[in-house]
């Protein structure tokens, strides 16, 4: 019998969690450091931009990662969860892990609900939306803090024009695709009938596009429905809901009464 996405349930974090996660915290920070050090590339360059939207991409990555780790999928082990998500949030842009874990607990509790902190209750557009949004994740310290990076990277010699194309543009662009994909797409309205019963959409079924344009968070309803699933394995949910509604369409029954079907 094929597995249904109710019956696919998340398997204990293995040591596959933690070594993906610091395989993308390495990226990230080794793809950075060599375009911050290298001589010069004109931005009329195609590769200068490929540079760009790959560090963009790892960025995405690592705030996924610090995710995951509120979720308690990158490790069986608490502390690991904790030393991971504080590092991946605070690389990426300075962000309380702490603070974070709260919202983001309050965020699956009631999504596009008024406790949600994601969701935008005055407009579904997408700039007002993300106004609000970074307005409520947006602290002193947390400006405090980027200020000091930017300030660090100069004094060790980086120049201005490699800081703002290769870390300060990337992490723009990469907070932009984690709200558009992550929260903006899968959670506007209006509903529909699928995204029940946790106010979520989810992309089409193409697991390349998944993953380059979010990591697989795309497939936000799988996520609702299984927090404990790392991003890694969400295709498998998408996959198991695919053949759960194919099931359902060919026999028109839901899964689980093929039995009591006559």
């Amino acid at each position: 019998m094929e597995t249904s996405a109710r019956q696919l349930r998340p398997a204990p974090p293995g040591p596959w969690g933690v070594v993906i996660a610091l395989i993308i915290m390495g990226a990230w920070g080794g793809h950075l450091a060599w375009a911050l050090t290298r001589a010069e590339l004109p931005w009329v360059e195609p590769l200068t931009w490929l540079h760009v939207a790959l560090q963009a991409w790892l960025c995405t990555g690592l705030f996924i990662t610090g995710h995951d780790a509120m979720h308690g999928t990158v490790s069986g082990r608490r502390w690991v969860n904790e030393a991971v998500g504080t590092v991946a949030c605070f690389l990426f842009a300075g962000l309380s892990y702490r603070r974070l874990v709260v919202n983001h607990r309050a965020h699956h509790a009631r999504p596009t609900s008024d406790a949600d902190p994601d969701f935008s209750t005055h407009s579904q557009s997408f700039w007002p939306w993300l106004g609000t949004f970074m307005a409520r994740y947006t602290t002193l310290p947390q400006l405090g803090v980027m200020a000091a990076k930017f300030n660090v990277l100069l004094f060790l010699g980086v120049s201005q024009p490699h800081i703002l194309g290769y870390w300060v543009l990337p992490s723009v662009l990469g907070t932009l695709q984690l709200f558009y994909f992550g929260t903006y797409l899968p959670h506007r309205r209006p509903e529909t009938p699928d995204m029940a019963p946790h106010h979520a959409r989810t992309l089409p079924r193409n697991h390349l596009w998944a993953l380059l344009s979010c990591f697989f968070f795309g497939y936000h309803w799988e996520h609702h429905e299984s927090p404990g699933t790392p991003w890694w394995r969400l295709w498998r949910l998408k996959d198991a809901r695919a053949r759960e509604a194919a099931l359902t369409q060919s026999t028109g029954t839901l899964p689980g009464q093929e039995g009591t079907a006559r």
